[in-house]
């Protein structure tokens, strides 16, 4: 498999690392767009939120366990957290991951 976050896992892509366990990882996006801007992946290779089911779903519930520590790791504790399921809605990396954004004002628009 050829999956750029697999690759980060693995070491051998480098990141610079906000957290890490046995089921996640967590790292500063290399364009952020806003003052904290992490990436939050399974360890599991899961494509999108399509691919989500009961075997695999514990690894998106330990990251939405693990949100507020790592927002709390990079001093903030209001933020948005997005995901991207598929080519049409930006997903660029086929790894769920999850956009973890803060340290700004962001107010209600999404779009």
């Amino acid at each position: 498999m050829d999956c750029l976050f697999c690759s980060i896992i693995s070491g051998d892509i480098p990141s610079t690392k906000v957290y890490e366990d046995d089921m996640i990882l967590a790292f500063k996006d290399i364009n952020p767009v806003a003052p904290v801007h992490t990436i939050i992946i399974p360890k599991e290779h899961i494509d999108c939120a399509n691919g989500v089911n009961a075997e695999n779903s514990k690894y998106i519930a330990h990251i939405f366990e693990k949100i507020p520590e790592i927002a709390k790791l990079q001093g903030i504790d209001s933020y948005r957290i997005i995901n991207n399921c598929g080519k049409d809605a930006g997903q660029t990396v086929m790894h769920l991951h999850f956009h973890l954004i803060g340290g700004v004002e962001m107010g209600e628009k999404i779009l």
